[in-house]
């Protein structure tokens, strides 16, 4: 029996508790001026650290293993990825041959892993970076592009919306498991994703609001939901136009999506990765006719499509850059990456007081 027990006063723990509230409070308000106090050399460490931890996490959830990749391909290859159609790729010529530096590895990836024989249900990923000149710079736009490109071989069977929805919401935990990671370690980051992520069809939403752009009904949807994924892109909807422009030759219009995260700090709804089941022989010719682009069955790895000499895959582009951004906090892209910025950039960062 413990005869040294004591009564405490309901009013002395009142007390008690109101003083440790209080002291809490003037920690985390300690912990937020830090924050804006962090130097480069600890925002460059807290890069480091993320993307160590998210690739852990990349590859323990979609059983990838990281490789090297190219910086450039041949153009004769048909491995370019065309993004839009419209962009024209930073190039040079070798003898008589021609080089382009890729645009994202959406192909090559798909051909790396039949070359290599990967097994069914794994797959790779690499550092992809790039140089796309025609983009227009802003807080989550750069001229140098920095992505994990990541691919995985599936079954014809898996090619379903359902195992597309799996796929997105391993992608998201490994997101959340990082900032959750994040948070513990440093403090002054209040980030807090949901737990679940929110799928609309790109006709869902367009019925939602009609009278609105693709990336207003983004906005409003992500603000919303604050975590999303958008399924369909790259189709035309019951409007006539595209929710948005997407490349014919990889992902399967009707088995793609964009993965969208409303990011507080720069309030508006974040692009963090665009993925989707690729292209069978059958959806290859199917799309190709509806982008008036039946001459790149000429290409070799068009070829290999229809030929089913590639395996089934799924893969998608997830910005390192935007990563960054969300789980650190940040307000600007040149926050997070080592680029090159044209001097209007420049003085708008002064103004900004980021630089």
């Amino acid at each position: 029996m413990n005869t040294n027990k004591i009564d405490i006063p309901t009013n002395i723990l009142v007390y008690l508790s109101n003083k440790i509230k209080s002291k809490t409070i003037k920690l985390r308000k300690k912990e937020n001026k830090m924050k804006k106090e962090l130097t480069y050399f600890e925002t460059i460490t807290m890069i480091a650290e993320t993307k160590k931890y998210f690739e852990s996490q990349l590859e323990t959830r979609l059983s990838l293993t990281k490789v090297p990749s190219p910086l450039f391909v041949k153009t004769s290859s048909g491995l370019q990825d065309g993004l839009t159609g419209v962009e024209k790729a930073v190039g040079f010529t070798k003898g008589k041959e021609r080089f382009e530096i890729v645009h994202s590895l959406a192909k090559w990836k798909r051909e790396a892993l039949g070359k290599y024989s990967f097994p069914v249900h794994t797959g790779l990923y690499t550092d992809m970076k790039a140089i796309r000149k025609h983009e227009t710079v802003d807080a989550v736009h750069s001229l140098f592009v920095e992505q994990w490109d990541w691919e995985k071989v599936i079954t014809k069977e898996d090619r379903t919306v359902d195992y597309l929805k799996e796929t997105v919401k391993s992608i998201y935990k490994a997101i959340r498991q990082t900032s959750v990671y994040l948070k513990s370690k440093y403090r002054f980051l209040t980030l807090d994703l949901p737990k679940t992520i929110f799928f609309i069809t790109s006709q869902e939403l367009e019925d939602m609001y009609p009278d609105k752009t693709s990336k207003e009904r983004e906005d409003l949807i992500t603000k919303e939901k604050k975590a999303v994924f958008i399924i369909g892109i790259g189709d035309k909807l019951k409007s006539g136009v595209e929710h948005d422009l997407r490349s014919p030759d990889y992902d399967d219009w009707s088995l793609d999506g964009d993965l969208l995260i409303y990011d507080k700090t720069i309030d508006k709804a974040i692009e963090l990765s665009s993925m989707g089941i690729r292209v069978d022989e059958k959806s290859l010719v199917k799309q190709l006719e509806k982008a008036d682009a039946l001459d790149r069955l000429e290409l070799p790895y068009h070829k290999k499509i229809v030929e089913k000499e590639l395996p089934y895959t799924i893969g998608g582009g997830i910005g390192q850059s935007r990563i960054l951004m969300l789980l650190l906090e940040k307000s600007h892209i040149a926050e997070v990456q080592a680029s090159s910025w044209e001097q209007k950039t420049l003085e708008e960062l002064k103004d900004l007081k980021l630089l």
